[in-house]
């Protein structure tokens, strides 16, 4: 498949199988599947591997999405909402991407993302669920975050499943399980306004995207079902080190590449 060597269709198979498993249980999938695809088509252009990691992603983690909602209530109108928000505000950001460049976010980004990470580290958000906002505050806040946090996915993208995450548990009140599935229908709703922006200009392979996708759904099928065995302790310890992970990364592809 693709003219490509066993060894290499191996390689892309693990990759997404671990990043289906790893996003589903803290994000930052995209670490592992971005980075092998680069690797095993060097000549493709990045606009087309990135669209490819996208069309994997979004059904991987809608598969790990439905997972939770099997356990936990999800609020439906809230997801709605917040999801239309992100979708729109990805369009733009991915259209933006193309007209200006993004180095100066990127080189911005792992220190933001440092500073985050120690804000949260003395709080206990996520173990707990209390709802800190009802109705239409929670509607609106939850929309405002999408919306921004969407536009970042669309612009650049790294880490965009933590933020999410950060804005349940941080902002919304909400804890790691009663997050999971929210955090990932909002992932899945920014990464395919993207596509669409790169439908559009022609960047996407079908075939690639959806060889990718089997074992990515696979993965995140089997990360859900840890996560939701071991809990919110367990979560909030594996998505302080996929940020810790995504600090360092963002940083080494900032300045020392």
């Amino acid at each position: 498949m693709f003219d490509l060597s066993l060894f290499n269709i191996l390689f892309l198979v693990l990759a997404a199988l671990l990043a289906g498993l790893i996003d589903s249980i803290m994000g930052g999938g995209g670490m592992i599947q971005v980075p092998a695809l680069f690797a095993v088509f060097p000549g493709l252009t990045p606009a087309t591997l990135l669209s490819s990691n996208k069309i994997a992603s979004v059904i991987g983690t809608t598969g790990s999405a439905f997972q939770y909602t099997r356990v936990n209530k999800t609020p439906w109108r809230l997801v709605a909402l917040s999801c239309s928000a992100a979708f729109l505000a990805s369009v733009a950001g991915a259209y933006l991407v193309t007209q200006i460049p993004n180095q100066w976010l990127r080189s911005a980004l792992p220190f933001f993302l440092a500073a985050l990470l120690i804000f949260n580290l003395k709080s206990n958000a996520g173990l707990v669920h209390a709802p800190r906002h009802q109705d239409h505050k929670q509607s609106t806040i939850a929309s405002l975050g999408a919306s921004i946090i969407g536009f970042y996915d669309g612009f650049l993208g790294p880490g965009a499943g933590s933020f999410y995450k950060l804005l349940y548990t941080r902002i919304l009140g909400f804890d790691f399980i009663n997050t999971a599935a929210p955090s990932k229908f909002l992932n899945v709703a920014s990464n395919l306004g993207a596509l669409c922006v790169f439908f559009y200009l022609g960047f996407f392979d079908l075939r690639l995207g959806l060889f990718m996708a089997v074992a990515n759904f696979i993965g995140g099928q089997i990360g859900s079902r840890i996560a939701l065995k071991y809990g919110n302790g367990f979560i909030r310890k594996a998505f302080f080190i996929s940020v810790s992970a995504l600090t360092l990364k963002t940083f080494y592809d900032a300045f020392l590449t």
